[in-house]
């Protein structure tokens, strides 16, 4: 979910504009004499020897596709399987990314809407070697970027001896359309993910991996899909650990629930005003796929507008019909209350000022919120409690974070954590409460390091507020043309990025981030009673209930509206 709204991060539109063009490539490719050569059940690839930052070799094997995307009459439809091919297939660059429009930079990245593949960086080509796997889903709100090694390079983590797989899934409406029909019952994007997890177990000993050591990880709406693999019965088996960072399934912003009405009002943008779905579906299936991005904001109701972020055309939970696989057919939170989840190690955290990035929008609604301060509220208690209760909460929020007045542009740093609470802080706690509470491990974290690898934060108009905001960890974890200077130039903040990627990669290697003692800090299993959490930070240490005033604020709403609350 890092690309919010156009107000934010100019920045994010460079990374789209090198994906496409290329401009910083991950490391020093040096040609073999022999190139290496892979045989997968589809058939043979031809990856490249490649340099990390450190001078070491790996392999790099890109473009590799997992699925195929449904197209013309079958567009908005599960992916397909891959069709095996003759001769060797050359993976030495990238496929196309998946249609997209930028926001940040008001620029359609045409892409292609065949942009099912993933990407594999390994040491080692021994099926013997079984080094664990990670693979990382991107985040963009369901909308945008992809897994290419211009963004996500392979040159912090293979230092650690695993393996790093990333992937492209579709994205807007033709990964997240929903008509609620056997034909289109939204999620595909979703389920390419799963597919090309499917294609991870069954393909990684191929390339040094071990299937049975496999960890999904992702950031924001990467975090939250990771955690919808959780609870997916259509991916259980497929992984054996999951970090989440900055982001849940159980956050607003990761399940639409007003997905057909969102559809019909789309196409009526598109040019098509009809009741009838299967009018609407031909319609969409006939436009140019670059038509069909976009379109989020612009689908948005009133309450929409002001209640949460700008997220839709993202997963829902599907309606069930026979003969048709789900990914998701319940909600979210029913199914970890009830411990139909994933039983595997999970790590989770957030940054500590992640709503920085959404300081200018929230300013620009001020007006709306200092006349109705529910509109703060989330999403879930406003669907949960009446009109009257609903308006208690608002004044009870204003209260709480600003003494009963008004908020002003002056104010960004309260409006940052307001933000924050709703967007990212509390579900985490949430999420993480109760998947502890079915005995399975959890380590929780609060990123706090602010440096020059902030990248995201200092590009923003409040680099001199404290904290990490939104996405600045991923620049302690891949290497990129953002953060390539500040790197080269500064030891400590090497020293960091080691630290950052030796914590992910112990998680990894062991489901323990700190197996020995060597970063000097015991990261502790939360617990429900003293809910544990490493402060990620200069002085690396345990803390108990991050931000727990905030989080017991938001908690008492919660228990009082009835929902599922931390224990």
């Amino acid at each position: 979910m890092n690309k919010m709204v156009s107000c934010i991060l100019p920045v994010l539109g460079v990374f789209l504009i090198c994906l496409v063009t290329g401009c910083m490539s991950s490391g020093k490719f040096r040609r073999n004499t022999v190139d290496p050569i892979v045989t997968i059940k589809d058939g043979k690839l031809k990856g490249v020897v490649a340099t990390l930052l450190d001078g070491s070799p790996y392999y790099s094997f890109k473009g590799i596709p997992y699925a195929q995307a449904p197209t013309g009459n079958a567009r908005f439809k599960a992916p397909l399987p891959t069709k095996p091919w003759n001769g060797v297939r050359d993976a030495t660059q990238h496929g196309p990314i998946c249609t997209q429009y930028d926001l940040s930079i008001s620029k359609l990245i045409e892409g292609s809407e065949e942009c099912l593949f993933v990407n594999v960086y390994t040491k080692s080509l021994n099926a013997e070697s079984k080094m664990p796997v990670m693979v990382f889903i991107h985040g963009g709100s369901y909308s945008y970027n992809s897994g290419n090694s211009e963004t996500f390079s392979p040159d912090l983590l293979l230092r650690h001896d695993v393996i790093l797989v990333t992937m492209n899934y579709r994205l807007e409406l033709l990964g997240y359309l929903c008509l609620d029909t056997p034909e289109v019952p939204g999620n595909a994007g979703m389920k390419d993910q799963s597919a090309a997890l499917l294609w991870v177990k069954k393909n990684i000993a191929k390339f040094g991996g071990d299937p049975d050591n496999i960890t999904i990880f992702g950031e924001s709406s990467g975090a939250s899909s990771v955690t919808s693999h959780m609870l997916s019965p259509m991916s259980r088996g497929l992984f054996n650990k999951v970090i989440a960072q900055s982001g849940t399934t159980i956050h607003d912003w990761a399940i639409d629930r007003n997905a057909k009405k969102r559809a019909f009002r789309a196409g009526k943008l598109l040019g098509i005003e009809t009741n009838d779905t299967d009018e609407l579906l031909a319609y969409l299936r006939s436009l140019n796929a670059t038509l069909l991005t976009n379109l989020a904001q612009k689908t948005m109701t009133f309450d929409e507008t002001y209640r949460g972020l700008p997220d839709y055309f993202i997963p829902v939970v599907e309606k069930k019909f026979e003969g048709v696989e789900a990914f998701l057919d319940e909600e979210p939170l029913d199914l970890l209350v009830k411990g139909k989840v994933a039983p595997v190690p999970l790590m989770i955290g957030y940054n500590s000022a992640e709503d920085l990035v959404l300081i200018d929008y929230l300013i620009e609604k001020l007006d709306v919120y200092n006349r109705e301060p529910s509109y703060f509220i989330t999403k879930e208690l406003a669907e949960t409690v009446d009109n009257e209760t609903l308006k208690k909460f608002g004044e009870r929020l204003r209260q709480f974070y600003v003494g009963g007045r008004n908020l002003t542009k002056d104010d960004p740093e309260i409006i940052e954590r307001i933000g924050s609470d709703i967007h990212f802080f509390y579900n985490s706690h949430r999420f993480a409460n109760f998947h502890s509470a079915w005995c399975h491990p959890v380590y929780m974290y609060r990123f706090n390091y602010d440096t020059e690898l902030n990248i995201i934060k200092n590009f923003t108009a409040y680099a001199h507020l404290k904290g990490a905001s939104h996405a600045d960890e991923l620049f302690y974890m891949f290497y990129n043309f953002l953060n390539k200077k500040p790197y080269d130039e500064h030891a400590r903040l090497r020293e960091l990025a080691l630290k950052v990627t030796t914590l992910w990669t112990n998680f990894a290697k062991t489901g323990n981030p700190t197996p020995d003692c060597s970063l000097g800090v015991d990261w502790l299993p939360y617990t429900l009673i003293g809910k544990e959490y490493l402060k990620i930070e200069d002085d690396m240490k345990m803390g108990n209930y991050a931000d727990i005033k905030r989080m017991m604020f938001w908690n008492e709403l919660y228990k009082e509206a009835g929902v599922p609350h931390i224990a």
